[in-house]
């Protein structure tokens, strides 16, 4: 070909690359909307162009099914010239759909009730994979021999004393080991199993292999975590900080065992004393005890709360550690700082007072004294507001957790007007943020500083809460943008969790040796995000391996590198990730009818406003006169289980004449049996034919009161306990298994002061089940009362029924049977 010829070719491409390149593009949220979901798009473009409408066609058919006005123009942002923020949120069908501007297209959008299900397990993967001392991901130990303690004197114990501290997880891709993140992310793990139990599942067994346990996964997590903590704090006098510094760094490899540190495979272990620490020539700035003690404090109290049914003697551990931790966060009232050996980069944490609060306030839930309450008002109002949402800048993990915890703990404690105050501590803080936000089309309030995913998910926590504890929608738009944000709504379009979604523009090479050495996938890792660009030129040690897949959308404002050689922007950590869960859960939509991991239904219709009243009898019958009395009464229907003794008892034989042509009755055992162990549930108590036999007797005894069989359907097992084997067994027979729904207290009804802090006064039932309503609605709860309790047990809840029913049906709720609800 001749030279001209090659001319004339090299210009014809240069002017199709001209043409064909591409200035402008739509931002989509990648895991999709939920149909009653702010569900905004927003268009970027390098070129000034004026957007007037939009269009969302249907991504099969190509029909138009919305047309739209954009907003305002919200002008540069970052590589941008314009932009615009697209609003459809009219669109509440489910369905897939493009969004249209002129011949610029979205990716496809979706529109599904669950369009998070399944989010807070996967990522709840990268958690498992983070545990040292056995890692289930590798199957495999590592971590064996920590470790040996640096300035432990006070405690009595001298430098390089042997300890056993292994466990719990590698704090991101090196394998150092924080206290302070480990204990917020086992607080964030317990909370998000508190708050959201539906969306979790039971796949792994208690060491992260797979097969349930018969206890979800993300407690099975948090656990891991508590019983390190455990482990680094074993007594009153001793307490640790952190495992391994900065010499890690002097290699990326896998977990395993680490010579770096002149003891064999020995690594130091960090005493808290409250005074500043060796980092290499310079000295950290902890001025005392308390930021990571208190942090230990509320992951206990909080762990205790959880296990004190299943596991009481555990439950009663941590509640010694939480008492002795409490004491020491009060040795030296100050914040604990990390050390590094090597390099100038620490967890600066510079406030403490957030975590005092926390610690209190979880100190006042456990034990309702005046002066946790007190202490907890005082350590809240000390720091209204987390600095970084006003100052709009911090140095790295300067102001740590990134939202303060305590006030959503505190004011779900207090009464109304102490409440409002506390609550407007949420809000000040989320219009400081939202002030800056509303200057650009992204929403973008939070600072690109390091790990700036972290604070975007902790954001978007602090709206949710406020949201809750308010019944204020007006940050609504502003939490949706933050998560928007982490799923592709961004300047680069880049979702921030390695794998959620499959589909999505996922992180394929962030900065972690699982994936650089063997490519294994760090799935549900949240990596730590953009950050300024001021803050990336001026790190040590960052150079990028490969050509930079968003180099047009980088800036002098912030860039994002999906380059295993950018630790700053593309590494995942494991607090972060633990916030992210948390988040995740609370998006997530169980179906309409809820199972439990044994199968049996423990919740109705969440789209419907009823409940279903569940009473069971078998040695106590005081309550029986007064709840029949109290459902004639108001005219509502309910379910009694009752057990083959009850029903023979010669005195509730007009008792049961009574309630049968209204009620539903089945069958709760003959015998009262207890079918699975308490402390390991999946350990079956009683062969199949004598559970068949115990269950049949029952039945005869429902017949012998005209009950036939043809009218019983569902059985509630004894003590409220059962597992795969029982579930199974009934199925076997033609029965549905059916419990109470998690989360509510009623079933402690049961309980006399005798059994100190296990019992549960009538009044705090009741106030349970209202505050349940009012924050997250009792739409399918199954509600479960005794109808005879201990005589050691005066304050009997079943006085409470009428005062229940008038208060649910004020507030809009119907009731059912729970045959009823069950074909639903």
């Amino acid at each position: 070909m001749s030279r001209l010829k090659y001319t004339i070719l090299f210009l014809y491409m240069l002017a199709c690359m001209e043409i064909c390149a591409q200035h402008t593009w739509i931002r989509v949220n990648q895991i999709g909307y939920k149909p009653t979901s702010k569900k905004v798009a927003v268009w970027v473009s390098k070129e000034n162009q004026r957007v007037t409408d939009f269009l969302l066609r249907d991504a099969a058919t190509g029909k138009i099914v919305f047309q739209g006005k954009a907003s305002s123009a919200f002008g540069p942002y970052g590589p941008f010239v314009q932009s615009y923020r697209l609003d459809f949120s009219e669109v509440t069908t489910p369905g897939r759909y493009i969004v249209e501007v002129g011949d610029v297209r979205s990716s496809e959008v979706r529109i599904e009730r669950g369009a998070y299900n399944g989010s807070a397990d996967f990522a709840l993967r990268y958690m498992r994979q983070q545990r040292t001392l056995f890692n289930p991901f590798l199957k495999d130990s590592c971590h064996t021999h920590d470790g040996f303690t640096m300035y432990g004197a006070s405690a009595g114990l001298k430098d390089s004393t042997k300890v056993d501290v292994g466990g719990g997880w590698h704090d991101a891709s090196d394998y150092l080991q924080y206290a302070t993140t480990s204990a917020n992310a086992t607080y964030h793990l317990l909370a998000a199993y508190r708050d959201f139990p539906d969306a979790f599942g039971d796949f792994k067994q208690g060491n992260g292999l797979d097969g349930g346990n018969g206890v979800k996964d993300v407690l099975d997590e948090a656990k891991w975590g508590l019983d390190w903590l455990l482990k680094m704090h074993p007594s009153a006098e001793i307490m640790f900080n952190q495992i391994a510094d900065d010499r890690d760094h002097a290699s990326m490899r896998m977990p395993g065992e680490d010579p770096f540190y002149g003891r064999g495979f020995e690594r130091p272990v960090y005493f808290i004393d409250g005074k500043p620490q060796q980092r290499g020539k310079f000295l950290n700035n902890t001025t005392g005890t308390s930021s990571t003690a208190a942090k230990f404090v509320s992951a206990f109290n909080l762990g205790a709360a959880l296990f004190r049914r299943a596991d009481p003697a555990y439950a009663g551990l941590l509640e010694q550690r939480a008492k002795t931790a409490f004491d020491f966060a009060h040795r030296k009232l100050g914040v604990t700082q990390t050390v590094s050996i090597k390099s100038p980069y620490i967890y600066a944490e510079d406030n403490w007072v957030d975590d005092m609060e926390l610690a209190y306030a979880t100190m006042y839930a456990k034990q309702k004294k005046a002066r946790y309450k007190e202490g907890a008002l005082k350590y809240a109002r000390e720091e209204k507001i987390t600095p970084w949402m006003i100052r709009d800048t911090a140095n790295h993990y300067q102001y740590y957790p990134f939202i303060n915890l305590g006030h959503y703990e505190l004011a779900k404690l207090l009464p109304e007007d102490e409440r409002k105050e506390v609550i407007a501590y949420y809000k000040d803080g989320i219009q400081q943020v939202a002030d800056r936000a509303r200057r650009n089309a992204f929403f973008r309030g939070v600072p690109f500083i390091w790990c700036s995913n972290n604070l975007t998910a902790a954001f978007a926590i602090q709206c949710a809460w406020y949201k809750e504890l308010s019944g204020d929608a007006a940050f609504d738009e502003l939490m949706q943008a933050n998560i928007d944000w982490l799923f592709g709504v961004n300047p680069w379009g880049a979702c921030m969790v390695y794998g959620l979604p499959a589909w999505g523009d996922t992180p394929t090479d962030p900065h972690s040796a699982f994936t650089h050495l063997h490519n294994y996938p760090i799935d549900g890792g949240l990596v730590d995000g953009p950050v300024y660009t001021a803050i990336f030129e001026n790190l040590i040690g960052i150079q990028l391996h490969n050509a930079d897949e968003y180099a047009d959308f980088q800036s002098d404002l912030a860039v994002y590198h999906d380059d295993y050689g950018d630790y700053s922007t593309n590494e995942p950590t494991m607090d972060g990730t633990a916030s992210l869960i948390y988040l995740l859960a609370s998006q997530e939509e169980p179906s309409a009818k809820n199972k439990d991991r044994y199968g049996a239904t423990v919740r109705g219709d969440r789209t419907k406003k009823q409940v279903s009243l569940v009473f069971t009898g078998h040695d106590f019958n005081d309550g029986k006169d007064i709840v029949a009395d109290i459902l004639q009464k108001k005219d509502v229907p309910a379910s009694f289980f009752l057990t083959g003794d009850f029903l023979r008892h010669p005195d509730n034989a007009t008792f049961i004449r009574r309630i049968k042509q209204r009620h539903y009755i089945g069958p709760h055992s003959d015998k009262h049996l207890l079918y699975a162990d308490w402390e390991n549930r999946d350990s079956t108590l009683v062969t199949k034919e004598a559970f068949t036999n115990d269950l049949l007797s029952n039945m005869k005894a429902l017949e012998t009161h005209g009950i036939g069989a043809h009218t019983v359907s569902v059985f509630l097992p004894p003590y409220e306990w059962y597992n795969d084997d029982v579930v199974r067994w009934a199925g076997n027979m033609g029965f549905d298994v059916v419990n109470y729904t998690p989360g509510l207290l009623t079933a402690a009804d049961y309980t006399f002061p005798a059994m100190g802090e296990r019992y549960r006064g009538s009044q705090e039932l009741l106030l349970d089940v209202y505050h349940k309503e009012k924050t997250k609605g009792l739409e399918g709860h199954i509600i479960l009362i005794h109808l005879g309790v201990d005589s050691r047990r005066e304050d009997k809840f079943y006085n409470k029924l009428n005062q229940l029913i008038d208060t649910l049906q004020t507030r809009g709720y119907s009731f059912c049977r729970i045959d009823e609800m069950m074909k639903e």
